[in-house]
């Protein structure tokens, strides 16, 4: 092996930066040309490539976001797409490809690798934590910081007014960030996908706090009765309390990495140029407890990550 090339896919995510660092430096120290691709698989099908040394990856460690952008591509999905994308690399000689994104990135390179023999490997880059195969995501540690960070300046108001705030967090299919901000932030309630929103536990719990006190309620952006807004409706029309509605939104996303995903970050990028160098491809390199393991692409997204059943009984308790 030769030369590889990195991309970031999907959504951004705190740490990918000091990933793409850890590619680049391990790359070059074990001898091999390395390239970013810019705008991910959009830019892969257009070559659009810059080649990485340590001067262009100095400084970044610390940076939200990601040097090399990033996109969501529909022509990536389909097999014309991949096979232009296929094309480039062949054409630059690259002889591996790093994804790190979630899990539509990781089904756009598991197809690239099948269909035009391509080695790949993904790394888990995403704040929602959902990805099976790894204990914890690039980003993720960065997004529960952020949003704790709002929700205990939100929690100053709803003290002195003694207001009822509902919170929404992101997380479309999972309730990590909920789950774990909730019990971080204090709050009474807390609403995740993995779980029964019962609006009758939570109006007992508004009426155990008192009406003049306040009262912090967490929803998960997938919980089966919808966001914020639809569960402050719900509230009002069925118990008539005016509860204030705060969606933190694409926030959790941004600002300067933890420590934490700056390590993570930097770990899995040197796994991923490791497994690349030994052959291995079609997998995700992930970590659980502190150890590397490889996942295959296809289990990460066809293999539920669960919730721990001692996080939910936790909360209930401290609720």
């Amino acid at each position: 092996m030769k030369s590889i090339a990195v991309l970031t896919s999907g959504g951004d995510a705190p740490g990918m930066n000091a990933h793409i660092r850890a590619v680049t430096r391990s790359g070059l120290s074990r001898g091999l040309d390395v390239w970013g691709v810019i705008g991910g698989f959009s830019g892969l099908i257009e070559g659009t490539m810059i080649q990485l040394d340590r001067k262009s990856t100095a400084n970044i460690i610390a940076s939200g976001g990601t040097i090399l952008k990033t996109s969501r591509s529909k022509e990536f999905m389909m097999p014309g797409g991949r096979a232009a994308a296929a094309q480039v690399l062949k054409e630059k000689r690259i002889d591996g490809l790093i994804c790190c994104g979630g899990d539509g990135t990781f089904h756009g390179a598991h197809f690239l690798g099948l269909e035009h023999g391509i080695q790949v490997v993904g790394t888990p880059g995403t704040i929602d934590n959902d990805i099976y195969g790894t204990q914890y995501t690039i980003g993720y540690d960065t997004a529960l910081n952020t949003a704790v960070e709002a929700i205990d300046r939100i929690r100053d108001t709803a003290d002195s007014h003694g207001r009822v705030f509902i919170i929404e967090v992101m997380g479309r299919h999972a309730g990590f960030i909920a789950m774990e901000v909730g019990i971080a932030s204090g709050a009474e309630y807390v609403a995740v996908p993995e779980t029964v929103t019962n609006l009758d536990i939570l109006y007992q719990r508004i009426l155990k706090q008192g009406r003049q006190r306040r009262t912090i309620v967490i929803v998960g952006e997938g919980d089966e009765l919808g966001g914020a807004y639809q569960i402050g409706a719900a509230m009002k029309d069925k118990y008539d309390i005016d509860a204030k509605v705060a969606v933190l939104g694409h926030i959790q996303r941004g600002g300067s990495p933890t420590v934490r995903d700056r390590v993570l970050g930097s770990h899995l990028g040197v796994a991923a140029v490791d497994a690349l160098i030994d052959g291995i491809t079609d997998v995700m390199v992930g970590r659980v407890h502190g150890e590397i393991e490889y996942t295959p692409l296809e289990d990460t997204w066809s293999k539920q990550k669960p919730l721990e059943n001692y996080m939910i009984e936790l909360s209930d308790l401290l609720t």
